[in-house]
């Protein structure tokens, strides 16, 4: 009986929380734009990050025009985060067109607790501003998104050859 229960509530769960985190979750495919945004995102935490344990920071805007944020003591009360997330989206916008909210961490491409914790937060700052903007775990492997699974690894990262003009494209588009 107890089994039965729990197909139907797995059955009715999965199309409600698709449609919940639908316009915060990544699409495969991710459009260029975004691609070249996290990129850029990992590659700076590779080149920047030299210690083995570092606190996690939150960033709201573009790599090297961005707001940040570090979790270091962590706060605890999801309303305190929801209120840094949003302070944090207000500022990037005045930085860049198409801010991207992106957490670094230390540790495997996998869900960890701290992703979870600044995932309803900023899921309500974004939609509290009419934007949205998922968040976005970034490690030194890579980058995933929380909500819909979609990820890219490097084994070896390293910075693409030529001007940064082609490999970083600016202006961003207008949506």
């Amino acid at each position: 009986m107890e089994g039965r229960v729990a197909r139907v509530g797995l059955r009715h769960a999965g199309p409600v929380a698709h449609q919940l985190a639908s316009p915060y979750a990544l699409q495969a495919p991710i459009d260029r734009y975004t691609h070249a945004v996290l990129r850029a995102a990992t590659l700076e935490l590779v080149e920047t990050e030299r210690r083995r344990r570092f606190p996690l920071t939150v960033h709201a805007g573009v790599p090297g025009r961005c707001v940040l944020h570090a979790d270091d003591p962590p706060l605890a009360d999801p309303g305190l985060r929801a209120d840094v997330a949003l302070a944090m989206l207000r500022r990037s916008a005045s930085l860049t067109a198409r801010p991207v909210l992106w957490l670094t961490r230390p540790g495997e491409l996998s869900p960890h607790d701290d992703d979870l914790r600044w995932l309803g937060p900023t899921a309500w700052a974004s939609q509290a501003l009419g934007a949205y903007v998922g968040l976005v775990v970034v490690t030194r492997r890579g980058w995933f998104d929380p909500v819909s699974g979609v990820r890219r690894e490097w084994r070896r990262l390293r910075p693409r050859p030529g001007p940064p003009s082609k490999t970083f494209p600016w202006p961003p588009p207008r949506r």
